[in-house]
């Protein structure tokens, strides 16, 4: 009896763990039917970053330019989690970048088989002091 029962416990756990597994699943974005996207497009969210992206003083006094590349997963539920700088330009642009996708609006998840999936994505998020390399506002 005392067997059965441990197997049943085990067989239990086993069977919790595996549909947490699942459940836990990253894609990769080009891997699902459709990928996650900002509501409204990309256009729409290098507004967002335009709008709401402050370029850190101390960068600025540096003369500090260029791309911080992030990587990040679009929840099933489209917030954004696991936000990580892949390769940065300095500590401040760094978490500048940081703070403004964490600050973002939910996402449209991908989908897979009609169902929302969790999606890994990768970005860029430009600094430049110079106007016209900066984040373009819609027309």
């Amino acid at each position: 009896m005392k067997k059965l029962l441990t197997l049943t416990v085990l067989f239990i756990t086993m069977m919790m763990i595996n549909v947490d597994v699942s459940a836990q699943k990253v894609y990769d974005f080009v891997a699902v039917e459709k990928t996650p996207e900002y509501p409204g497009g990309m256009k729409k969210f290098y507004e967002y970053l335009g709008k709401n992206l402050k370029y850190p003083p101390v960068a600025k006094a540096n003369k500090t330019s260029g791309r911080v590349f992030l990587t990040f997963i679009v929840e099933e539920s489209g917030k954004l989690s696991d936000i990580k700088v892949i390769r940065g330009l300095s500590k401040e642009t760094d978490a500048e970048a940081v703070r403004v996708l964490k600050e973002s609006p939910k996402w449209n998840p991908g989908i897979i088989k009609r169902q929302p999936v969790r999606v890994r994505y990768n970005i860029t998020v430009n600094f430049s002091d110079n106007p016209a390399n900066a984040p373009r506002k819609a027309r």
